[in-house]
């Protein structure tokens, strides 16, 4: 009998020699196609398996650099711990400073000085499940902050962290050595002594818009201009550390606007789209002038989920026709989902994001901060109009259950914000 060769057999000798190998033949050629028709897609999912991935339900979403030591980190988190999973524990050693002793609060924020009668809602601290958050240690934030310029991009929520980022500092700098300065879009928190800036700009869609002026910004009909990134972003270069967020002025309803061309047209060509078809370009828009403009190996950047309002009390089992006002408990349920929090729009974040190959940290803030509908600045803000006897007599009508009292919620956010800087 013939030896067989000591070469490697041919594919058709292969195909006589074993019954199994067509079926192994036609599930090589199947995945040879598939590799090549969704190349694109491998390439971005391999490039991210230094990652932990935005999958599962809106309210573990999560995203953090892998086996790769990120700027500004001094440690990790424990494996397996997720800081954005857990219940809010009361704390009388809360909060981390007065209302009082910051006079960087905007009075739309000072729920004490327009007569709230209860602090409860200043005395919880986020607990996660399993582990701990690190403590907030200003002195090193200020320390690792100083030559660099840490700037909030995005609406009056991503504001009130700004603030509450400043209240969390300010009390390490001498008074003589610091300063708050707002021109046009931009506020600037200067401390001197620390050559260090922390700044907010104000793009409530990141992109250019019709509701960008700083101070007259109120108009029902929302325009966003398509890829119009660059009219804010010139002033976002150089920053060292970056927090975007937006999602509230999106939700005006199921469909959106986008401009085509200029505001400057004559003849404006404006087309309706989705709601979520408009977020995505933006998170899309957003995430290419991060790739183009953040030096991953220098700078960090930050994506916060959409802060929940309160604006209906039956989705927690309230009367109907109430929302925020009145309330001083927290919610307990740990399943609780507001009708307000659009999980389409944490699908569309989570489906951007994952196929994106930029580093961004992602903090989920929204389930954390749907438990608290008593932390709300309700009616006790700075009213800029004068009330009505009709709305005097019915607080329901004015309270305003989407900002949220100083200190407060934001403090946490930032406490989020901290450990995933130091301890990502």
């Amino acid at each position: 009998m013939k030896s067989p060769p000591s070469s490697s057999p041919s594919s058709s000798s292969i195909l006589r020699k074993t019954h199994l190998s067509p079926f192994l033949f036609t599930l090589l050629a199947f995945i040879v196609f598939v590799t090549i028709l969704y190349s694109d897609d491998f390439s971005c999912i391999f490039s991210q398996l230094e990652y932990s991935s935005l999958s599962g339900p809106p309210n573990s979403i999560s995203r953090i650099m892998k086996n790769k030591k990120l700027p500004f980190a001094i440690g990790e988190t424990k494996d397996g711990c997720d800081v954005f999973s857990g219940s809010w524990v009361h704390d009388d050693s809360r909060p981390l400073y007065e209302e009082a002793e910051c006079p960087y609060i905007q009075p739309q924020l000072t729920c004490q000085e327009h007569g709230r009668p209860d602090k409860d809602y200043q005395h919880w601290r986020w607990q996660p499940h399993g582990c701990s958050l690190p403590s907030f240690n200003a002195t090193l934030m200020m320390e690792t902050l100083r030559g660099k310029r840490m700037l909030y991009v995005g609406d009056s929520l991503n504001r009130g962290q700004f603030v509450s980022m400043v209240c969390l500092l300010h009390r390490l700098i001498p008074e003589n050595a610091k300063s708050m300065e707002t021109v046009g879009s931009l506020t600037v928190f200067t401390a001197k002594d620390y050559n260090a800036t922390i700044e907010f700009y104000w793009a409530p869609f990141l992109l250019e818009s019709n509701s960008d002026d700083a101070v007259v910004h109120r108009i029902i009909d929302r325009v966003v201009r398509k890829g119009s990134i660059n009219k804010h972003g010139k002033t976002w270069k150089g920053a060292d550390i970056v927090v975007f967020n937006t999602y509230l002025w999106w939700m005006t309803g199921l469909e959106f606007k986008i401009l085509q061309g200029s505001f400057e047209d004559e003849v404006k060509d404006i087309v309706m789209v989705s709601t979520e078809d408009a977020y995505r370009m933006g998170m899309r828009i957003m995430l290419r002038w991060v790739k183009k403009n953040m030096d991953p190996k220098k700078t960090r950047v930050f994506f916060s989920s959409m802060s929940p309002s309160h604006q209906k009390s039956i989705d927690w089992g309230g009367e109907p026709n109430k929302n925020c006002y009145n309330e001083t408990k927290i919610i307990e349920d740990p399943n609780y989902w507001g009708s307000d929090s659009r999980k389409s729009i944490m699908k569309v974040i989570g489906e951007v994001f994952r196929k994106s190959k930029v580093p961004i940290t992602f903090l989920n803030i929204t389930q954390l901060s749907s438990y608290r509908k008593d932390a709300h600045t309700s009616i006790y803000k700075k009213q800029w109009n004068p009330l009505t006897a009709e709305q005097l007599a019915n607080p329901v009508s004015y309270a305003d259950c989407v900002h949220w009292c100083l200190p407060g919620i934001q403090d946490t956010w930032n406490e989020l914000l901290f450990a995933k800087l130091f301890y990502p």
